[in-house]
């Protein structure tokens, strides 16, 4: 396809200009998210929380991610579509991954999938990446294993935490990934990462120091009203918009203003007549 955005494109920016990222889960959202010329989509596991109202990111699984991937890859055109792997699909059963990670390249068209860190991450990571399946890693607060962190909190406030963290860092790029999302990283910790990299850092709650930043674009347009995390601009509150037309609707439809002669259709009166 003509101006798709590629991983080799994507490494080609670090150093050059910021990249862009957001989510996106169905089809009308990933071609606005396309035609706004954003670098890379990521059909993200946090489908669970804003999208199928579920309260972890581990209790969404293969099926929904494809499915929500194969809505997203039908509407782009130029971004690199980033399949986000499930919980289950590798870290419960790390000899599965590849099987995995080749369904969201395979069936739903992505280009690449995500990761996030965790205890065989080096070695599930190596495997994919053997495959010849583009990768893209994730240190910091890795939700699926929030639990094992403490909380979601943000990770390498200390010493030795954040050298861990740029060791994780340098490791994942040892691998091949082609960069990897900081989230919830000390804005310093993640400059120094990002420099000590050849491949471009994406951050979340990791300040302005990254090769470039995404966001849950249900967080961004005001969609999920259950929490906001701290690193979260809203660009736009569209909930209470949305809530106003519905009750319009409502109240139109109560009060007979609704469909309007202009919305409904008509038959001529001799037809009419005829029956």
């Amino acid at each position: 396809m003509e101006n798709k955005i590629t991983v080799r494109e994507i490494l080609s920016l670090k150093n050059k200009r910021k990249i862009t990222m957001l989510t996106a889960y169905d089809y009308p959202i990933a071609s606005l998210v396309d035609r706004a010329g954003i670098d890379m989509i990521l059909v993200g596991d946090s489908l669970a929380n804003v999208v199928l109202g579920l309260d972890s990111t581990t209790k969404v699984g293969m099926t929904e991610m494809l499915h929500h991937a194969k809505a997203v890859t039908r509407a782009v055109k130029q971004a690199l579509v980033i399949g986000d792997m499930p919980y289950e699909s590798y870290q419960i059963n790390p000899e599965e991954s590849v099987k995995n990670a080749r369904r969201f390249i395979d069936e739903a068209n992505c280009e690449a999938i995500k990761l996030e860190w965790f205890d065989r991450c080096l070695e599930v990571t190596k495997e994919i990446i053997k495959a010849g399946i583009p990768v893209m890693g994730h240190i910091g607060l890795t939700p699926q294993t929030a639990d094992k962190l403490g909380g979601f909190k943000v990770q390498g406030k200390d010493a030795e935490a954040a050298r861990r963290l740029i060791e994780e860092a340098q490791e994942l790029e040892a691998l091949g990934c082609f960069a990897i999302v900081l989230e919830c990283v000390p804005d310093k910790i993640a400059g120094i990462i990002t420099k000590k990299l050849k491949i471009p850092t994406i951050g979340i709650g990791a300040g302005i120091n990254c090769d470039g930043q995404v966001l849950v674009i249900n967080d961004m347009l005001g969609l999920f009203e259950r929490y906001t995390p701290k690193f979260v601009k809203k660009y736009l509150n569209l909930s209470p918009l949305i809530l106003k037309a519905i009750e319009d609707f409502k109240e139109e439809v109560i009060q007979q203003k609704f469909p309007a002669p202009e919305h409904s259709f008509s038959i001529k009166e001799e037809e009419l007549k005829k029956l």
